[in-house]
């Protein structure tokens, strides 16, 4: 049996695109795996604040100098990196705002990314702590990024979640981009196909 954790981020309801094609992902996942467990956390409905000079402070003493005051201040980190640590795979789906990705999922990743907790400091080297995981990204893009696009220099997202993440250790990181979604009808149509077709075969082999 396999946890899994489920997370939107786009402020959109039901006519978010990203938020369409994540639920296809865990639809098609449990006609296959129906006995796995699903957590689903929604950025949209439960936000995170962004962090603090406090909260930084916080995260930087050693635990067993931890006042109350900054426990109480890392309370909901903690919960989300344990969340984050007990899944055995993630399904992060997120549009693309800018080039990049929604303020609300970068205050995820900066409560997740904890020193001693996701990644330590050794030396003058970092290490990541995150083992045996497994994240899928599915995004949703107005514009059409991809290699040969006219825009494939302008993708900020993948990058930068691609770091963030092999940053605390994960090295099974894939991306199902559904592009060209603001380019018209037609391009909407074939962008969000394709992105299906991915998700299907994914599914079967991930």
């Amino acid at each position: 049996m396999t946890s899994i954790l489920h997370l939107d981020s786009s402020p959109r309801g039901d006519r978010s695109h990203s938020r369409q094609l994540g639920k296809k992902f865990v639809v098609e996942w449990q006609k296959l795996h129906p006995e796995d467990i699903i957590t689903y956390r929604d950025l949209r409905t439960s936000p995170i604040p962004h962090i603090t000079e406090e909260w930084i402070a916080a995260n930087y003493t050693l635990l067993e100098s931890q006042t109350p005051e900054m426990l109480q201040t890392l309370q909901l980190s903690n919960e989300l990196v344990d969340e984050f640590l007990a899944s055995d795979r993630c399904i992060f789906s997120i549009p693309m705002y800018n080039f990049s990705i929604p303020s609300s999922f970068k205050a995820y990743i900066d409560y997740i990314v904890r020193v001693n907790r996701t990644f330590a400091i050794k030396g003058d080297e970092f290490q990541g702590l995150v083992k045996n995981k497994k994240i899928v990204f599915i995004t949703a893009r107005g514009d059409k990024y991809s290699a040969g696009s006219p825009h494939e220099g302008w993708d900020a997202q993948e990058p930068s979640l691609r770091y963030a993440f092999q940053f605390i250790g994960v090295t099974d990181i894939q991306f199902i981009h559904a592009e060209g979604l603001d380019l018209g009808s037609k391009l909407r149509e074939q962008g969000l196909l394709a992105a299906k077709s991915e998700i299907e075969k994914l599914v079967g082999n991930w």
